[in-house]
């Protein structure tokens, strides 16, 4: 599961495709309707909120609305009506080490989208994130 930090008009077909999917399990997850991934480290900056199911629901509608700009049909009924209650932060650190992540999967699925990627220096944030200074976030999974 990878709930990307960095916002999702970065990603490609594919990518975007899976994180919708990757989003919708997560909620699913933190409404404990799944027994798989409840113990997944990227939920726990979503269970820190106030409102878990509101912060991954603003989450979802975030990607959604990328979906609907590309043109791509993605089920909006199916997100959670639950709000959040502000930006989650999210380390710069994190940020750098996603950004990574994603320029290494788009020089294997979309060489041209990384080359035109290359040239941005401090990617935004997905809308649901704030970020602030500091290192790789402790629940990230090192490699």
């Amino acid at each position: 599961m990878r709930l990307w930090s960095v916002h999702p008009k970065y990603l490609d077909t594919r990518g975007l495709v899976a994180l919708w999917r990757e989003g919708l399990l997560a909620q699913a997850v933190l409404r404990g309707r799944t027994t798989g991934y409840r113990h997944h480290p990227q939920l726990q900056r979503f269970r820190a909120q106030p409102s878990p199911i509101g912060a991954i629901a603003d989450y979802l509608r975030s990607v959604h609305a990328e979906a609907i700009d590309r043109g791509y049909a993605f089920a909006g009924e199916k997100i959670s009506p639950a709000r959040s209650s502000g930006a989650i932060v999210v380390t710069r650190g994190q940020m750098k080490l996603e950004w990574s992540h994603l320029m290494s999967k788009l020089a294997r699925r979309d060489p041209e989208l990384r080359a035109r990627m290359t040239r941005i220096r401090r990617p935004r944030a997905h809308p649901s994130f704030r970020i602030v200074s500091g290192d790789v976030e402790s629940w990230e999974k090192q490699r």
